[in-house]
């Protein structure tokens, strides 16, 4: 079957058989070529030829539930090489449930309209088609209409609703003189398929001329993919599958139109041209190369191939004014808070190699997609497609805006952008549990900010009647620390004479008031006697000490002469000085005199927590409860570092050697040299070098450079599951795919087999809910992403909560985790009250472990490797 050449711009289209024929003038990036370092980076290879391409059409797809109709007609039909069934023969009138529709034949058809459009199905009443299915699951459905007047019906006068399984999708339609195609998709549930065509009006009346009901593959749309964006920033939004959706535009982002010929799916998909905002910020980039495609990315049936070899890139040659700009599309939809669903596509055919294109995406104005890294998402591969679906709502302007523009992490690389491909789909049935009500999300932001006013003013005024208070009051002079040397400083907050709370954070006396004199180390510790090393890293060597008033201490020195160590010294310093926290290691004092560098801490009795999970040390194995207890303690720790402070702290090097046991088994984290405060109230994350401990690294921060307190979760992640398999975070000894702990343990958690690999110690005695809530917990932690991963304090809580499990006296199904979240981020400095009674029992007692002892801690890794 012939086709008359199409006209797009200066490209010519020929479709013909399976083979397409281009005839284009373009840029060509071949990045999988072998070019010379100077001529990929340097320049680009511009080309103005004619290419003559021979692509074979992509294989076809064949889905299980195939209904193809052609309306009104005595005769199969033919489009684009596929078989149309007439819906007036035998065959095809079973699907017809229509006693008083009318068929209709246009007479006069134009030269070049294709035989389907030469008939109609007319219903001047209600009728309906209904099909068999084969298959649940996602379905395409395609309506074709194409007026025209015959036997006294003029066809784009009609006036008709169209429900497709219960679902109003098409309402009151009014057809032009041009010839229409709606899609849409939804999910098909049924054995049964009813397709409804409702006359509106005295003199409505519905027709159509073709149909197309056929099955999607199964990961055409995903439930849980897509990104909500909008004023109050980027969230999950889920379910997607149960939305019927209605295709609004299909673009091919810098290539010419694909019709049927070339899509798996057969859609159509136009260029980009009319959209852009400003087409002097785009250029045009084209592959010669298929695209590479991977587990788990883009397959044929979400884009064709020629979307993926093709892309608007940044005009860096253009003379813009701004360093940095935008490549901005504005594509027209329905107005007034109509949601849709945006799926943008992507493939890296810009770069010569991996990890050079960072940038971000926006839509609508807000921040959609920070710092964009292709190569991460498509499992380190270059040229492979991948996409992102984003959920937004239509404005008043009756427009979708999407740019995308260089990250910040891009300066250095070479600043660029690109996007491959666009589809926008209204949701037709949005459920209304998926949706935030404008008006409901407005009266939460006044709400929030009535209280947030009331707050701060009863806060003032409870200062002001305190400052009035305490200058009624003489105040007595204090000594200063340096004038009583350094033992005063346990009453401070260090000694076991000291009262301390849970968590409280002092000013910082500064360097002074800690220090402790060269010559009281050297004879707590008998000169440094080499029979008293308990421990080694990266930093120095680790001694056992008593000091004059018979407290045990730790005392770390660093190299002798060695400045190599100084930020971390002083950071720890900084650090220790200004926080007091039952389960943070106390910084008793430091000396740094005769080039010497030397911290000295709390000793804590039992040490590492390493050593009581496995080795040769493990003398008696830690029983379930002591563990939870453990991971409690050390998560209460990490929670007040996060939130007791304006900033917060992040501690950056979690792992089971920097959580520290004392006799009690209580447990304590340790080692702040690698510590930094957290971002500004105005910022997100801290742009820092990446340090850490291989096997506990947050691959985001190593990604992105980007360091927040969710880096440390990812880290206290692999802790969890350090803790419960009793195996290291990395072990080269094992199997390939055992080596890195933290994936092997996700790949059983998410199988619902963790139980098979756990501590064969703990086999049989670990409740099977209260396992099931510290696999789930853990694996929060180590989402790919911080966003997606918990806070500090909602881990502390379902850790909490599965200790009541292991102790209750019959198993229960856990609570939902977002319960835990929405709690735990509503506080700071106060953790609330846990479902733990052994925990709440504790904390009743002791008046916030404020009569907890101090004394007998240390921090130091017991590894001599370092980091």
């Amino acid at each position: 079957m012939h086709f008359p050449p199409t006209l797009i711009g200066d490209q010519l289209l020929y479709s013909s058989g399976r083979f397409c024929f281009f005839h284009v003038s373009f840029e060509v990036h071949t990045p999988q070529r072998s070019y010379s370092p100077s001529s990929m980076e340097n320049k680009k290879l511009i080309i103005h030829l004619i290419l003559l391409l021979f692509i074979p059409c992509s294989s076809s797809f064949t889905p299980l539930d195939n209904y193809l109709l052609s309306c009104g007609s005595q005769n199969n039909a033919s489009l684009f090489n596929r078989i149309f069934m007439s819906d007036s023969t035998n065959q095809g009138s079973i699907f017809l449930s229509a006693d008083k529709s009318i068929s209709l034949t246009n007479q006069n058809p134009p030269p070049d309209l294709p035989t389907l459009y030469h008939t109609a199905r007319v219903f001047p009443s209600a009728g309906s088609y209904r099909f068999n299915m084969k298959n649940n699951g996602t379905h395409l459905v395609r309506f074709h209409f194409s007026p025209f007047k015959a036997q006294g019906f003029d066809l784009k006068f009609a006036n008709f609703s169209v429900l497709v399984d219960g679902n109003l999708v098409l309402s009151s339609i009014k057809p032009s003189n041009v010839a229409l195609l709606k899609e849409f998709i939804l999910k098909v549930e049924s054995t049964l398929l009813e397709i409804v065509f409702r006359p509106e009006g005295n003199s409505g009346f519905g027709f159509v001329n073709a149909m197309e009901v056929f099955t999607a593959p199964d990961d055409f749309v995903v439930d849980n993919g897509a990104r909500w964006v909008g004023p109050f920033g980027v969230v999950k939004y889920k379910n997607l599958s149960s939305q019927v959706l209605e295709t609004v535009h299909r673009i091919n982002v810098g290539g010419m139109k694909i019709t049927p010929f070339n899509d798996t799916l057969w859609r159509t998909w136009i260029p980009d041209g009319e959209f852009l905002v400003f087409k002097d910020a785009a250029k045009t980039a084209v592959s010669i190369h298929t695209p590479n495609y991977q587990k788990g990315g883009a397959t044929r049936e979400i884009a064709p191939d020629n979307v993926y070899m093709t892309a608007q890139e940044m005009n860096k040659d253009h003379n813009i004014i701004a360093s940095q700009f935008n490549i901005t599309w504005d594509f027209p939809v329905a107005q007034g808070g109509v949601r849709h669903l945006v799926r943008l596509h992507f493939c890296d055919i810009v770069s010569s190699s991996l990890n050079l294109l960072y940038f971000d995406v926006y839509i609508n104005g807000y921040s959609a997609y920070k710092d964009l890294d292709l190569s991460f998402l498509t499992v380190h591969a270059l040229a492979s497609p991948v996409y992102v679906d984003f959920v937004v709502d239509s404005d008043d302007s009756g427009v979708i805006r999407i740019s995308v523009s260089p990250s910040e992490l891009s300066s250095s690389r070479g600043m660029n952008a690109i996007l491959n491909g666009a589809e926008i789909m209204k949701l037709v049935n949005v459920v209304e549990s998926h949706v935030v009500p404008r008006k409901k999300s407005l009266w939460v932001l006044v709400g929030s900010i009535v209280g947030g006013i009331v707050v701060l003013l009863l806060v003032i005024a409870a200062f002001v009647l305190c400052f009035k208070c305490r200058k009624k009051k003489k105040k007595p002079r204090q000594r200063t620390m340096e004038s009583v040397g350094w033992t005063p400083l346990r009453v401070f907050g260090g000694s076991s004479l000291s009262r301390m709370s849970e968590g409280t954070a002092f000013p910082s006396p500064g360097y002074f008031g800690l220090r402790i004199p060269f010559a009281d180390i050297q004879l707590a510790t008998n000169n440094f006697d080499r029979s008293l090393i308990i421990g080694s890293g990266g930093f120095g060597m680790v001694f056992k000490g008593v000091l004059k008033d018979n407290l045990k201490v730790a005392v770390k020195r660093g190299m002798p002469g060695s400045r190599q160590g100084l930020p971390e010294f002083h950071t720890e310093i900084t650090i220790l000085s200004k926080i007091r926290h039952r389960h943070l290691v106390s910084l008793v004092g430091h000396c740094e005199e005769n080039s010497e560098m030397i911290l000295v801490y709390e000793y804590v009795e039992k040490g590492p927590l390493k050593k009581h999970l496995y080795g040769s040390a493990v003398q008696t194995p830690l029983s379930w409860k002591q563990r939870l207890e453990i991971c409690i303690g050390a998560a209460r720790g990490l929670h007040y570092l996060h939130t007791g402070f304006a900033q917060g702290i992040i501690h950056r090097d979690i792992k089971s050697t920097n959580i520290l046991l004392d006799e009690n088994y209580v447990a304590k984290v340790a080692d702040f040299g690698l510590s930094r405060s957290g971002p500004c109230l105005n910022e997100t994350h801290v742009s820092t070098g990446v340090k850490g401990s291989f096997g506990y690294l947050d691959p985001e921060y190593f990604r992105r450079q980007q360091l927040t307190d969710k880096s440390d979760v990812y880290s206290f992640g692999v802790v969890l599951f350090e803790v419960l398999c009793a195996r290291p975070a990395v072990d080269p000894q094992l199997d390939r795919e055992q080596v890195n702990l933290a994936e092997w343990a996700l790949e059983w958690q998410k199988k619902g087999m963790l139980e098979h690999i756990i501590d064969p110690y703990l086999v049989g005695k670990i409740k099977q809910s209260s396992l099931k809530k510290f696999g789930d917990t853990a694996e929060k932690c180590l989402a790919d992403y911080g966003v997606d991963r918990l806070t500090m304090g909602a881990v502390l809580w379902n850790l909490e909560y599965a200790l009541q499990l292991q102790e209750s006296e019959q198993e229960e199904e856990p609570f939902d985790d977002r319960i835990s979240q929405e709690a735990m981020n509503v506080t700071t400095t106060v953790i609330p009250g846990s479902p733990s009674r052994n925990t709440r029992r504790a904390r009743d007692n002791d008046n916030g472990y404020s009569d907890i002892s101090a004394t007998e801690v240390f921090s130091q890794l017991m590894n001599n490797k370092g980091r």
